[in-house]
């Protein structure tokens, strides 16, 4: 039976990475809501009508229309891969839609996992990264400079850049807001017994390895 699971975590605490490192393994299919949004406004679908007109009246998204934008892309989906979701849920009316559209599908929510971080390492970790201009090679001041100064060990490039949101102000910004959007759907889950937590400052293969003993206990 495919695994359908919730990732949660702030920005910067590795959700991409191991959603990825789940759809390499697992041939499981991440759903993220800034994604697919940006898909479908480009593929002119009926909800990418709906969200380009909403977002072009300089409105958020309603619920209902990312909740259909989910439910279009698991239709789309082979029964057999499993889901991550990305973004979604953010509210407890979406965490309820999504038990609709799961049922709906012949689905369940199999775990929602949580990408557990120390704050102050979060924003020593995000304020420190950079990347090569040319190829996009990622480094950080403390944790992996370059070999050779100012030469990156991928394509030998010498320019380097950062985003400009990669300051702590910013981070601690962003983990304020994660926290106040979570805070409504945790208790749903928790109440189900679905929510499982793991380490995000921990090793990348730690924290893989972590995800993997959690999905194999299914």
């Amino acid at each position: 039976m495919a695994l359908n699971i919730i990732l949660l975590g702030p920005p910067g605490a590795g959700k991409g990475t191991q959603a990825a490192h789940l759809v390499a393994t697992h041939a499981m299919v991440q759903l993220s809501t800034g994604d697919m949004l940006r898909a479908a406004v480009k593929a002119g679908t009926p909800v990418g009508l709906q969200a380009k007109a909403v977002m072009e009246a300089g409105e958020l998204v309603s619920d209902e229309i990312v909740s259909a934008l989910i439910d279009d892309n698991l239709a789309a989906m082979p029964d057999s891969a499993g889901a991550i979701f990305d973004g979604y849920p953010r509210t407890a009316a979406q965490a309820h839609a999504l038990d609709a559209i799961l049922t709906a599908r012949g689905r369940k929510l199999a775990f929602v996992i949580e990408l557990d971080v120390d704050e102050d390492a979060l924003v020593d970790r995000i304020t420190g990264r950079f990347t090569c201009a040319t190829c996009g090679e990622g480094y950080h001041d403390r944790h992996k400079m370059p070999a050779v100064a100012d030469s990156c060990d991928k394509c030998g490039g010498h320019e380097f850049k950062r985003r400009p949101d990669d300051n702590a102000e910013t981070v601690r910004t962003r983990m304020a807001e994660y926290r106040a959007k979570t805070a409504p759907i945790l208790p749903i889950y928790e109440e189900r017994g679905l929510v499982r937590r793991v380490d995000g400052m921990a090793d990348m293969a730690d924290v893989s390895a972590a995800i993997e003993a959690i999905l194999q206990s299914a």
